[in-house]
């Protein structure tokens, strides 16, 4: 049989990763109700793995040609790969495309979903959030809930595809390694990293240091993969990056970034809000750490003096829990007028002294740009409205996405656009000042809007990615 060789060694892999969850149940006994859990979620393994290798594995897709597999690393990823996929079916390129995200549910694409369209491999939230590198306590919390076991199944299931597959993957160096060990022709966009990130700033840190010993942020493995033959092209996420590749002999392109391509669903008139200064607060995807950003921040504008009433708007992630928003707003005495509406879609409308919140689930395409100022413990959102010329301010938060460090780093890539505070005194000033000095918005906004780049960079990457994966 033609693939007997390689279904074997992918019986080896799920027999190893049973072995691999014994041990760790052996060496960890507190650990033991979680393991339990992995090792249900790590089925089909021993003889159901066997039972199910025992027949030829059919691929359904190989059929067709010109598939294409995306493989993606964390919700920035996903977004830039879902302004991609909607550009590469406008082109009609791929006859088939599929989607793998390997951090969180990936529910983004269901929108998608089609006959030639499909989400494939095992998803699942893990407490951190994909941020395990951020702290030890992530990671092992990501080890016990089985990011291995995914992580590994995701693994084989991309071995089961046929050579003649192309793969993009979208991210740092676990999609990348992905795509190379998979044997088949592949593209890779890096989002993550930036060089802005060390050579903005103070560069004395002992991370600065080495990143300017190797001259990029992107490290020397993951030069080596990007030269190889099976990689036909390497996107990166600004010219000044895409410089430094070029300078270790990696031909990395920089078309502009696609986080930039989201359109209002619908636009409002901008008479409404003249008469109100325009705040957007931003409290990431993530919770509980959401919860904790959101309290952070109305401690800090409780006793703040607004010069005149202030539309606060907060869009809510679709996994959000409306109560525990509420809540928390109560906490801080703010009241709910139930006949009040300003038309913006909101869902609830909450008063205290000049603060006017507003509250919407998936209403963040809509609500950034009716904003002057932001204040933003998010990532991938608050790189979307500092593109936008939204300066912004972010407070330290417990993690594990947006810790001090986070927040620095952040603040680096962007030019300052948005600026950690230290303290409640320092986020008043700063707030007060941003709010009247309208030359200082407008000149911190462009430096948001020049490292972020302008709108239009999927089509042009989609028109890249047909041409170099024939």
């Amino acid at each position: 049989m033609k693939y007997n060789n390689r279904y074997s060694k992918l019986l080896f892999l799920q027999r190893f990763i049973e072995k691999y969850v014994t041990k760790i149940k052996k060496a960890a006994p507190r650990f033991e109700l979680g393991i339990k859990d992995l090792q249900s979620s790590a089925l089909p393994l021993g003889h159901a793995a066997e039972k199910e290798l025992s027949f030829p594995l059919k691929y359904p897709n190989s059929i067709k040609s010109n598939s294409l597999l995306i493989i993606s690393n964390g919700h920035g990823e996903d977004v830039i790969a879902l302004q991609i996929i909607k550009e590469l079916l406008l082109l009609k390129k791929f006859n088939y495309i599929e989607i793998m995200p390997l951090v969180g549910d990936g529910k983004i694409f269901d929108e998608l979903i089609s006959q030639k369209i499909s989400r494939i491999g095992f998803q699942k939230v893990l407490p951190s959030g994909g941020f395990s590198n951020q702290s030890l306590r992530g990671f092992l919390n990501d080890i016990k809930e089985g990011m291995l076991i995914y992580l590994l199944k995701n693994w084989i299931e991309l071995l089961k595809k046929p050579k003649d597959y192309k793969i993009l993957a979208i991210g740092d160096l676990l999609p990348l390694f992905y795509a190379w060990s998979s044997k088949c022709d592949f593209g890779f966009i890096g989002t993550p990293k930036s060089d802005y990130t060390w050579m903005s700033g103070p560069g004395k840190s002992i991370s600065d240091l080495y990143h300017k010993l190797k001259g990029s942020e992107w490290d020397p493995w993951e030069m080596y993969i990007m030269k190889s033959h099976l990689c036909k092209f390497v996107i990166v996420r600004d010219e000044i990056t895409s410089k430094n590749l070029n300078n270790h002999k990696v031909d990395a392109k920089f078309f502009g970034n696609p986080m930039m391509d989201f359109l209002p669903e619908k636009s409002f008139q901008k008479n409404i809000i003249k008469n109100y200064l325009n705040i957007i607060l931003l409290i990431g995807s993530r919770f509980p750490e959401a919860y904790n950003n959101l309290n952070i921040f109305l401690n800090y504008l409780s006793d703040f003096s607004f010069s005149k009433e202030c539309l606060i708007f907060i869009p809510l992630s679709s996994n959000s829990n409306i109560c525990e928003i509420e809540k928390q707003i109560i906490k801080y005495q703010f009241f709910r007028k139930e006949s009040s509406s300003f038309s913006f879609g909101e869902e609830s409308v909450w008063f205290k002294n000049k603060m006017i919140l507003l509250l919407g689930k998936n209403k963040f395409n809509n609500w950034a740009y009716l904003a002057e100022v932001g204040l933003a413990n998010a990532g991938t959102a608050t790189e979307q409205i500092c593109g936008l010329g939204i300066p912004s301010l972010s407070l330290p938060g417990k993690g594990p996405q947006f810790t001090r460090s986070f927040a620095k780093r952040q603040q680096r890539l962007l030019g300052g656009t948005v600026s950690l505070c230290e303290s409640k005194d320092i986020f008043h000033k700063k707030l007060i000042y941003l709010l009247e000095n309208k030359q200082f918005r407008l000149r911190q906004g462009q430096i948001g809007k020049e490292r972020m780049g302008l709108p239009g960079a999927s089509k042009r990457i989609a028109d890249f990615i047909t041409s170099k994966l024939k």
